[in-house]
This record gives structure tokens, C-alpha cells and sequence, in this order.
């Protein structure tokens, strides 16, 4: 671990993700985000994805999916295709801020809490909070032409239009051959191994959204990043198509969810949920390294469970939380995430009536052969995936409470050193040198010497 202060997101969603496939283009290091759909690209086309992220608004039928993700790469000849249960008309497509999305990231992402030990004398006491990460959630799309003849009596164009700087047309298929036909028409390189993921979709009757970046659009609106797709339907359906998104993966995807509720958590109905660890005191070093040691709790956790376990991270009002890893989202922001049910007059603080659930995976499509459904549950109990660290104190000890004081430090660093291997897998001797290179764990060996002035065998011989 590197002894750069870093409060900030992994790569790894936490914090983070989505499902993602690049099809006919090269993806980045895996793990890859996960999303629920994929890319098509022309086949000399690089794309890259580092972290993706989904949030679901959900109230009865009503849904609103925003999809974000992290893309590096040329947009003009670059499309996504995401399933979806009905045609959307353009009303129902909105492009959001990444910035809604990255707030609400920051407000449920696992944090860490800093309880500095009072002065033993006399007492004092004070409570700080770090919060857990930013994160740079971006959803990036791109292109698909129009005005090629389409396969008769297999694919038909619902609907066509623009928002903002995106091209978007919704399509349905009696065929999956005949989808990757009309990609391929398109000018799009995908292999044929997406066929047996799309074969399901096409069954079920459910209609692609494809997108691309309208480039004139884009100038004109001077946007330089490409911002995140929102659509609101009604549908029975809660559940993500993350299969899709495996089609053509090398190694795990990764997904986080995010999901906005009235009545309570929201929990997967046909994979197993384990909450995330939460409340163990860990040593000062994983101050200076937040993002590594999350990063390597999730990493252990995933491990334990086989990758076959979707971790619940948080969940709470959106109106407040304690401890806070950033503020809450103001109702706006919440309404502009689909909150419809707020209303124009809602008010911020403990009122608002939306409850927060964040869920994180890692999957592949051995451990994960389904799509992921959801429902929403009336438990309300508060979760979040949070750390604990306790700064030692440095200031005046010579009293009978700060000999007692210092007499315990070095057994409270033991249990913490065991807490974090415990956590993260690390070997003893990773932890060890963690732990060496910060300046309070460092102090503590003088402390553990002027603690043993006060043995008595020391007071017989006058040391």
C-alpha cells in the first residue's frame, strides 16, 4: 500500500458497476464493468471501460434506469444495444448529469471513521468522518447510421429520434440472427457468439435500445463528456439483463446498483445477498489507503463466497445519514434520479421518503447464469459498510489514567493488525510493513517502551 492520502473510488465499484461487453473492440484490464447490455463498435475500434454504474428508481410499475459508465475512446463509430420490455418514445429518454450519479455514489459508498482517543488527562472527545469515494461515472454511447434497408419480417424500427446528443432507436426482433444482421448492415463488427445471449431477449418479446452520439449535437451543445441515459417505463419487470453483458467478456464483470425506493431495501429475489463487513476497528495505515483496503475487502469477500453472492454495501434514508460519507442528495437530485414521488414541493432532511440501497457484484457466467431480479422489501433497518479507526493520542499522559492508557495501545494495534488481515487476505507480513509505514503505528514501539517503565521489577531495579 502506498502512503498517498487517497479518498477516492477503486476502479472497481465500489464501489462500481455495470455489465459491459466490447464487442469487436479491446476491453480493459479485467475484472471489466459489467452492464446490462453491450457495445458494438467497427472492428478496428478501441474501446476502453473502466467502471460503470446503475440506478433504479422504482415505484410500483414505474421505472426509471439511469446508466453510467466510464469510456475512454473515439465516439463516432460506436453503439450500445440494451434490452428493454417495452418501446420507448423519445419522452421517455432524458440524458442526466454524471454529477447525480457521482453524488450518489459518494453518499452510500463504504466509509471509514475516525474516533481520535480523548487525552486521558483530563478527558475530551470528538468524532471525524472520512467518507468513503468520488467516482467518475460517465455513461459513454456511440454510433449506429441510419437508412439501411433492414431484414423483412425480422427487425423493425419502433421508433427513431434525438435527445440531446444522442441517436436513438428502438428495435424489435423475431430473430437474433436478425439483430446481429442489421448491426452488422450497420457497419458493426460483432461476433456471432452474442447470438445465444441475444436468442433469450428476442423470446421474451422484449425490444433493444440502441444509441449513438449525434457528433453535431454534441458541438452544438458544447458537451464534452458523454453524459448519462436515463428511461422511464412502466413494466412488472425489476430486474437487470446482465447476461448480455457477458457475451463476450474476458474475466468477471463487476456490478453496482444503486435503487431508490419508498418502502425499503431492495434485495435480489434469485441470488443470495450477504451484507458487507461493517464495524471492525482496523489500524491508522488504512487511512493513508482507503481505496486499496476496500479494495481488497471486496476482492476477500468475493473470494469467501465463491463469486456467487451479491453484497448488500448500504442502506438508508436518503434524507440522512450517521456517519455521513458525503451530504445527502437534495430532492432535486433525487427527482432528476426518478423519485417522481417526491413531488415539486419536497423538502430536504429527515422527510424525504426515499430509501437508498446499494448492492455490489462480481460475477461471471458460470457463478451468475440468470439475469438479475429484484423486489422491493419494507425492511427499513439501517446498513452501511463502514471501518473504524482510532487515533492514538498524543499529548499529555503523565497522570495514572494515561499510564493505564498507554498500557493498552500495543494490544489494541495486535487485535487491529489481526482485524485487517482478517479482512483483506493479506499475509501477516503485508500487514506488517502496512502498518510500519505510518507515523502513529510507528510511534507506538516508544509507547510500548515508556508503558513497560512502569513494570514492577522495573521500579525495584530503578529503570
Amino acid at each position: 500500500m502506498s502512503g498517498c492520502d487517497r479518498w477516492n473510488r477503486t476502479a472497481a465499484l465500489s464501489g462500481g458497476a455495470l455489465g459491459l461487453v466490447a464487442l469487436g473492440a479491446t476491453l480493459a484490464a479485467t475484472p471489466a464493468a459489467a452492464f446490462c447490455g453491450f457495445y458494438v463498435a467497427e472492428s478496428n475500434a478501441k474501446l476502453f471501460n473502466h467502471a460503470s454504474q446503475v440506478v433504479i428508481a422504482r415505484d410500483g410499475d414505474h421505472t426509471v434506469l439511469t446508466l453510467a459508465n466510464d469510456y475512454e475512446g473515439d465516439p463516432k463509430k460506436f453503439a450500445v444495444v440494451i434490452p428493454v420490455p417495452v418501446v420507448l418514445r423519445k419522452q421517455q429518454v432524458h440524458v442526466g448529469q454524471p454529477e447525480w450519479v457521482d453524488h450518489l455514489d459518494q453518499f452510500s459508498a463504504p466509509r471509514l471513521v475516525d474516533y481520535p482517543d480523548p487525552e486521558p488527562c483530563p478527558q475530551e472527545n470528538a468524532l471525524h468522518v472520512r467518507g468513503g469515494r468520488s467516482a467518475d461515472a460517465l455513461m459513454m454511447v456511440d454510433g449506429i447510421s441510419e437508412g439501411i434497408a433492414l431484414k423483412a419480417g425480422v427487425v423493425r424500427i419502433e421508433a427513431a429520434f434525438t435527445v440531446d446528443e444522442y441517436d436513438i432507436v428502438i428495435l424489435s426482433a423475431t430473430e437474433s440472427g436478425g439483430l446481429l444482421a442489421w448491426l452488422h448492415d450497420h457497419g458493426y463488427h460483432v461476433p456471432m457468439q452474442a447470438a445465444r445471449a441475444l436468442g433469450p431477449y428476442v423470446k421474451q418479446g422484449l425490444k433493444f435500445f440502441v444509441a449513438k452520439v449525434n457528433l453535431s449535437e454534441r458541438a452544438r451543445l458544447g458537451v464534452q463528456k458523454l453524459r448519462p441515459l436515463q428511461m422511464a417505463y412502466d413494466s412488472p419487470r425489476f430486474m437487470l439483463p446482465i447476461r448480455l453483458g457477458m457475451a463476450n467478456a474476458r474475466g468477471p464483470q463487476e456490478l453496482t446498483v444503486y435503487t431508490l425506493t419508498q418502502r425499503g431495501r431492495v434485495e435480489p429475489t434469485n441470488y443470495r445477498m450477504v451484507k458487507a463487513p461493517t464495524g471492525q476497528e482496523v489500524p491508522m495505515c488504512v487511512k493513508s489507503d482507503f481505496a486499496d483496503f476496500e479494495r481488497a475487502v471486496f476482492d476477500h469477500s468475493v473470494a469467501q463466497e465463491g463469486m456467487r453472492t451479491v453484497f448488500l454495501e448500504y442502506a438508508w434514508s436518503a434524507g440522512w445519514c450517521d456517519p455521513c460519507a458525503s451530504a445527502p442528495l437534495p430532492p432535486d437530485e433525487l427527482q432528476q434520479l426518478g423519485a417522481g414521488w417526491l413531488g415539486d414541493g419536497a423538502a430536504a432532511g429527515r422527510g424525504i421518503q426515499v430509501f437508498v440501497t446499494r448492492l455490489h457484484a462480481r460475477y461471471d457466467a458460470a457463478s451468475f447464469p440468470e439475469d438479475l431480479s429484484f423486489e422491493e422489501t419494507g425492511n427499513q433497518e439501517n446498513f452501511q459498510a463502514r471501518y473504524v479507526l482510532r487515533t492514538p493520542n498524543h499529548g499529555n499522559c503523565d497522570c495514572p489514567a494515561g499510564t493505564e492508557y498507554r498500557n493498552t495501545l500495543v494490544a489494541r494495534r495486535d487485535a487491529q493488525r489481526a482485524s485487517l488481515a482478517a479482512l483483506t487476505g493479506w499475509t501477516d507480513e503485508h500487514v506488517r510493513d502496512a502498518m510500519a509505514s505510518t507515523v502513529d503505528d510507528a510511534w507506538l514501539p516508544a509507547v510500548a517502551a515508556a508503558a513497560g517503565q512502569d513494570h514492577w521489577w522495573n521500579r525495584i531495579w530503578k529503570r
